[in-house]
């Protein structure tokens, strides 16, 4: 018989007259895919309601704004006072509660960090005047709200939520945390008003409560209203959770759902904590709603961040310290995980391993990916069942990240699978670094792929390495070289010391590490590793030529190790060239004068050469040949996921 594994996380919650099927709500996120009018395409609708499907009790779509004048902080807001949208919206909202999901309606107001609006020319508005310039780098000139403003802001607020409310919107999410404009006026960092709306904790709260009071009133005590808070701003002189405590206490029971979150954009190096780095610990911020929990007496209390365990979200609602958990990279990463949690099969849960591929690809290209669930972004056209394919005998040769990805996905397709990996273990290159504990969800989702590997009908060949005779033998149709790559050795004089290591080994086996080193290369691999070193109690400097370290693109993850190295007191040698490894360290260049550096160990992670040539070796072996992951351009997990899913999905499209 049947046991529900996650009684708790799996009980329904009754909100404002409206059930939830469980405490699993997928947080908000904003818009991708729109017109140029902002009204949500096939492509933007698709992405919502995946989660829908995948079983979470609410979807929300953040950041639609109020106000489409003086309200727009970023470039692709659903604009609430936009009545032609009504169409789209309804379209969302059905394609959402189709599945049994509630659909909420995030409503924003960027304030004094509206720089869109800004941009446009429009007079922009905050608690007081002031110059902002948290969200983008782009400095704004702000004027303090007058009562006119003010009262059209109440009105654009009720507006909005009626509006939600008539496209079929189950709910409504009023964005009060972050440094938006609700959370301007409560914070006493930001808001240094004299009159009846600043200098007092009573004051700061009065415009949020006629927000919410007005939002309440207008669309009555039956529809749920939730409200996203700051428990606490976590940087140095903003407010903490004993504050946050307060506002609370206040919302209980004019709001339904406190939706408890933390920082603000007020400093640029909160976003991490915010939108948790994969260097802090699961439900970093849990914490916060925690506390708040023990105050509030008539409101549900929802948590945020870094969540995607089921078995920690089970303790969550078990222990009481909050009463929904709100994921929103958790569901990009999996958005099956509610399905798979409530059949016991939590260890198929795919975590998300928090390294911003998905923010950062959406800050410098528009549009969400994941590095970990190829899905991502094609998911309206992944809603639609594929052709039948013509099966084909397809031959991979590398078992790593890429390999497997591209195994999993043709043996799903149909496909006979054969994988082949030259070491003894599937997993690649990736494997030295499965002590790390930042990166423990990679090794999670390496060792879940293994498992899918072994639960699928896919031959493994291990210990064997892909050549003209197993080719021969194995007469593919198909042949995928996932060869990856091999660490970069430039010909300085000297990298050929006993006392020169590289990341892989150095990761393996930390202990060959002395007490200092030196880390060759500032990229990814290097910086990363200088953390993990520094966390061990080693002293590090990174040596870099360029006038930066890089961050392969991933600019969030690039921020993130740039706080660990601030942490953890890492020395960092930017446009240092190194022209000789001694005995003792390195001799470098830097601004046309030599330096000697010192370290126990020097460490060469002077990036990676893509294994071309065994590739090569392979193209004329079978009738398809397809190079995908490190062994084409040696770049990053997300683009060996992909590339490996959607050249497995190409598959067998003809019959020939």
């Amino acid at each position: 018989m049947y046991k529900c594994k996650y009684p708790n996380l799996f009980s329904p919650v009754e909100v404002a007259g409206t059930l939830f099927k469980n405490r699993i709500f997928a947080s908000p996120t904003g818009l991708q895919y729109s017109t140029s009018k902002n009204r949500p395409i096939t492509p933007g609708i698709a992405y919502y309601e995946r989660k829908a499907l995948g079983g979470a009790a609410s979807v929300c779509i953040g950041d639609a704004m109020v106000d489409s004048e003086i309200a727009l902080a970023n470039g692709n807001h659903i604009l609430l006072d936009d009545p032609g949208a009504r169409p789209a919206l309804v379209k969302l909202a059905d394609a959402i509660t189709r599945h049994g999901a509630v659909a909420s309606m995030e409503m924003s107001h960027g304030g004094n960090a509206a720089r869109i609006s800004y941009a446009q020319g429009h007079k922009i508005y905050g608690p007081c005047e002031c110059d902002a310039s948290g969200i983008g780098g782009m400095v704004t000139h702000a004027h303090a709200m007058t009562e006119e403003i003010m009262e059209r802001t109440v009105k654009k607020h009720v507006e909005a939520a009626l509006f939600a409310k008539s496209c079929g919107f189950g709910m409504i999410t009023i964005h009060g945390g972050h440094g938006w404009l609700l959370h301007q006026f409560m914070s006493p960092a930001i808001n240094h008003r004299t009159d009846e709306y600043g200098g007092s904790f009573e004051n700061r709260m009065r415009f949020p409560l006629r927000v919410i009071k007005a939002v309440r009133e207008a669309v009555g005590p039956n529809f749920p209203i939730e409200i996203r808070i700051s428990g606490s701003e976590v940087y140095e002189g903003g407010y903490g959770i004993e504050y946050g405590v307060e506002i609370a206490k206040t919302l209980d029971g004019l709001v339904d759902i406190i939706h408890v979150s933390a920082g603000s954009h007020e400093d640029p190096d909160v976003f991490t904590v915010t939108h948790p780095s994969m260097f802090l610990e699961d439900g970093v911020n849990v914490k916060y709603a925690a506390e708040i929990k023990k105050h509030v007496k008539k409101s549900k209390v929802a948590t945020v961040g870094a969540l995607a365990d089921p078995d920690y979200l089970e303790e969550i609602i078990a222990t009481g310290q909050a009463d929904i958990v709100e994921l929103a990279r958790g569901l990009i990463c999996d958005p099956d995980l509610p399905i798979k949690a409530r059949y016991g099969r939590q260890e198929e849960v795919r975590k998300c391993m928090r390294c911003f591929a998905c923010f950062s690809n959406l800050m410098t290209k528009g549009h969400i990916i994941c590095a970990l669930n190829p899905e991502i972004s094609v998911e309206a056209e992944e809603k639609y069942a594929r052709p039948e394919v013509c099966p084909k005998k397809v031959l991979i040769a590398g078992g790593g990240i890429a390999g497997m990805e591209a195994a999993v996905t043709a043996a799903r397709r149909g496909h006979e699978v054969t994988l082949c990996e030259k070491r003894g273990e599937l997993g690649g290159v990736l494997l030295c670094e499965r002590n790390v504990p930042f990166k423990k969800h990679l090794h999670e989702y390496i060792e879940l792929q293994k498992r899918t590997v072994a639960k699928l009908p896919i031959r493994v060949m291990l210990n064997t390495e892909v050549n003209a005779r197993v080719a021969e033998e194995l007469s593919p149709d198909v042949i995928i070289a996932a060869t990856g790559a091999r660490p970069s050795v430039p010909p300085i004089p000297g990298i050929d010391g006993d006392n020169v290591k590289t990341a892989e080994e150095v990761y393996i086996n930390p202990e060959l590490a002395g007490e200092s080193v030196l880390i060759l290369g500032g990229g990814l691999v290097g910086a990363e590793l200088g953390i993990y070193l520094a966390g061990l109690g080693k002293k590090v400097r990174i040596v870099e030529m360029a006038d930066r370290l890089n961050d392969g693109g991933n600019i969030l993850q690039g921020q993130s190790i740039g706080l660990e190295i601030k942490r953890l007191g890492i020395e960092v040698s930017l446009e240092t060239r190194v022209t000789r490894v001694t005995e003792t360290g390195a001799v470098c260049e830097k601004g046309g004068e030599t330096v000697e550096l010192t370290g126990d160990t020097v460490i060469c992670a002077l990036g990676m050469r893509p294994e071309r040539e065994a590739a090569d070796e392979l193209r004329f072996l079978a009738p398809e040949f397809y190079q995908i992951g490190d062994c084409n351009i040696p770049k990053n997990i997300t683009e060996a996921t992909r590339t490996a899913y959607f050249a497995a999905m190409d598959l067998g499209r003809l019959e020939i």
